[in-house]
């Protein structure tokens, strides 16, 4: 929307290469990973994964050299890369957990490290208590798509009817609470991140609909056929305050503007 063209990176967790992969929307989530396809067909930009991701960055550009922006899922850490901007994000209910890392607790950066980033996304949580540089964002979820037959209904024709949940993201629970406030209601079956997806996992007696995330969707839309019940994907949207809005478009806008003159 800013005029610019964007690729993405990403490690490929999951996928089995071989690396450096270029991602479309029909990539097997085996080869790449189950969240590279989602952006891939999200977004409608070059994706290119790899765990190497400067390789996957010059991958990228040698491919597209039209591309004039990178952005780097789960790039903090990934110390190899020069960065123009960073953005931490926070779990809003869970916070900080116990403070520690992986694998002994559930930060992938000690908590020091939001100073060093121009700004922190807190997803559904209180932003103040993460300093000035930090904004509050929700996800949203409003319709319900079927997997098989591409109809949409809104996620509110629903309420008041048993469905069963699936989610094998890092907090399902969060899933299952969003679909609760709906008045759903929600019989939940959480499974690992990134979970592997078999028809079985998607068996339950009473045929009740399946309702999973975007991220769960791209590994089962090929067991349509095979489930018990009617399978459901729900589209999450980030939804910011006009003023957060604002506060992240100047900081890009800042920061394009540096790597411009540099």
């Amino acid at each position: 929307a800013m005029g610019r063209q964007p690729g993405v990176l990403a490690r490929g967790y999951g996928g089995s290469g071989p690396f450096p992969l270029r991602v479309q929307a029909n990539t097997s989530p085996a080869l790449a990973g189950d969240e590279p396809v989602l952006m891939a067909q999200r977004a409608g930009v070059p994706v290119y994964v790899a765990p190497d991701r400067f390789l996957a960055g010059k991958t990228l550009l040698a491919h597209y050299p039209e591309v004039d922006v990178l952005l780097c899922d789960d790039g903090l850490q990934h110390l190899q890369l020069q960065r123009d901007l960073e953005f931490c994000v926070i779990d809003g209910v869970r916070g900080h957990g116990n403070g520690h890392c992986l694998p002994a607790g559930p930060l992938r950066e000690p908590p020091s490290r939001v100073a060093q980033c121009d700004l922190v996304l807190v997803n559904g949580g209180e932003a103040s208590l993460y300093g000035e540089a930090a904004l509050r964002f929700d996800l949203v979820a409003e319709t319900a798509v079927h997997l098989h037959t591409g109809e949409q209904r809104a996620l509110t024709d629903f309420a008041g009817q048993g469905i069963e949940a699936v989610a094998g993201i890092g907090n399902p629970q969060r899933f299952f609470d969003l679909l609760s406030a709906q008045g759903l209601l929600v019989h939940p079956h959480p499974f690992a991140d990134h979970h592997d997806f078999v028809a079985a996992d998607l068996q339950f007696a009473g045929g009740r609909p399946v309702l999973m995330t975007e991220k769960d969707a791209v590994k089962c839309r090929s067991l349509c056929a095979r489930s018990s019940g009617s399978l459901w994907v729900v589209p999450a949207t980030a939804r910011f305050s006009q003023d957060a809005h604002r506060r992240v478009q100047e900081c890009l806008q800042a920061a394009l503007a540096v790597a411009i003159s540099s």
